[in-house]
């Protein structure tokens, strides 16, 4: 059976009706759930076709800087404070010179701005000095970087480089486990399973479309199972709101009808884009 698109309940202003999953009785053989997650990804590759990295950047370390300041808040933050930032330091040897009061009041929206101005300056003068400038684009390189983990590294890599990476965040590991493709808390060790599941070549797209399915629907204290289009493939279908009309209710960013995060999101975007600092 096929998922309900939501994307075109948005436009048409119908709720998206969700099977029950179908309860077996056997547990389920690791081959069935490799199965299960690929159909997932294939269901969300049709109701997400635009999922894209919910940053706005327009080179690698920009999308880097970004990456790093979006720990602890959230990306339309993040895409509110860049633009200021960027017009003040728009390369590494800017802002390794920054002085460090000054940048910490541009980045100061995003809280814990004190430790990032810190990584800012590390991992800019890190680049200045250690990489002639430029971002590099390998794995080893950039966990070398002040502040920059195998998560962030991932991002920088699979959406300015284009080397596949899984991206494991608070949404991507909450759904991975809800669907049962892991039973791992440590990101490391999500991130291994998963890459176990599918091709390396739908690693990036993957982790996108799982981290939009995660803000727009299957939230974490609330999940809209009743508007859910994967509900027929989710173990944990009635964790959250089963019925259509309230589940819809619950659906944000473009799913709900209200903008998303990016102030500058691709063409493709379905949604409306995010104000400006201020301007909420």
């Amino acid at each position: 059976m096929k998922a309900a698109n939501p994307v075109s309940a948005v436009k048409t202003g119908k709720a998206v009706k969700a099977a029950h999953p179908v309860k077996t009785a056997k547990p389920e053989s690791h081959l069935a759930m490799v199965r299960r997650a690929r159909r997932i990804n294939r269901e969300l590759a049709e109701v997400y076709p635009y999922a894209h990295p919910e940053l706005d950047f327009r080179n690698p370390f920009e999308l880097l800087v970004a990456t790093v300041l979006s720990a602890q808040t959230t990306d339309l933050r993040v895409n509110q404070t860049t633009p200021a930032l960027f017009a003040a330091y728009p390369t590494p040897e800017d802002m390794a010179a920054a002085d460090p009061e000054e940048l910490e009041g541009l980045i100061r929206p995003t809280g814990f701005f004190r430790a990032k101005a810190k990584s800012l300056i590390g991992l800019s003068t890190a680049i200045r000095d250690s990489f002639d400038g430029e971002v590099p684009g390998r794995l080893a390189d950039l966990v070398t970087l002040p502040g920059v983990g195998r998560k962030t590294a991932n991002v920088v890599l699979g959406n300015a480089f284009g080397v596949p990476g899984i991206t494991v965040d608070t949404h991507f590991g909450r759904l991975v486990r809800r669907w049962k493709w892991t039973d791992e808390e440590d990101p490391v060790k999500v991130e291994a399973d998963v890459a176990a599941i599918f091709p390396k070549s739908e690693w990036t797209m993957l982790s996108h479309r799982v981290v939009f399915h995660g803000r727009r629907v299957c939230h974490s204290r609330k999940p809209a199972c009743g508007a859910c289009p994967i509900a027929p493939l989710c173990p944990s279908y009635g964790e959250g709101e089963t019925d259509p009309e309230k589940a819809k209710k619950l659906l944000k960013y473009e799913m709900g009808g209200y903008p998303g995060q990016r102030l500058s999101p691709p063409p493709d975007y379905p949604g409306k884009p995010a104000p400006p600092l201020g301007a909420e």
